[in-house]
């Protein structure tokens, strides 16, 4: 991953992720993005995302696909997204699904990871997990190892937290990954049913 692709921040790859389904225009993302409950991810803040969708376009990762007017509304400019900023979506993810040293990023990384094919997405959670159990072996063995040369347990109290976390981690982990792997998971934007549910969410953003 190249160092422009990394510091893209999450808010700009949610973006991509949006514009790698269709073309949109801004207020339809803010509206998807809000119906989708990404707030729990991101500040939904109609600054932020008009900040962040010309700045993506300077970088050449999306581009102006035209403008249009209906009734009294103001003019919106349609976006696409460039080759270059599908191959960053996709690198960014395929990083951050593979590594342990920030959580928030894996979790828009995971958000997203329906971009990537299923096989790739096994492949690097499995990765993931050999990295979560080196880990937490380390805490482990740290731990034992203080406590052994009479480090007292209460000063080693966060570390105890952190190994019940990265075990907790690896047992979600086991169970995703059981999950993405059965063949009745829908996987990909593509295999997405186009339900009448979906059609009304999109048209009700574009609203």
């Amino acid at each position: 991953m190249t160092d422009a692709v990394s510091r893209l921040t999450p808010t700009a790859i949610m973006l991509l992720a949006l514009l790698h389904e269709d073309d949109m225009h801004t207020y339809e993302m803010v509206r998807l993005l809000r119906e989708r409950r990404a707030d729990r991810l991101i500040a939904l803040t109609h600054g932020t995302i008009y900040h962040t969708v010309a700045r993506l376009e300077r970088q050449n990762l999306l581009a102006d696909a035209g403008s249009d007017r209906e009734g009294n509304r103001p003019e919106r400019t349609t976006y696409t997204l460039t080759d270059a900023g599908a191959r960053a979506l996709l690198a960014w993810v395929r990083h951050e699904l593979r590594s342990i040293n920030s959580p928030e990023r894996f979790r828009i990384a995971l958000t997203e990871a329906h971009n990537l094919d299923r096989a790739e997405v096994l492949a690097l959670l499995e990765k993931r997990r050999e990295l979560l159990a080196a880990s937490l072996d380390a805490h482990r063995s740290a731990r034992e190892t203080a406590i052994a040369h009479g480090s007292h347990p209460q000063f080693l109290i966060e570390v105890h937290r952190q190994a019940a976390l990265l075990a907790a981690d690896i047992a979600w982990l086991d169970d995703a990954v059981e999950f993405i792997r059965r063949p009745d998971t829908v996987w990909g934007v593509v295999d997405i049913p186009v339900t009448d549910r979906y059609l009304a969410q999109r048209e009700s953003a574009r609203a």
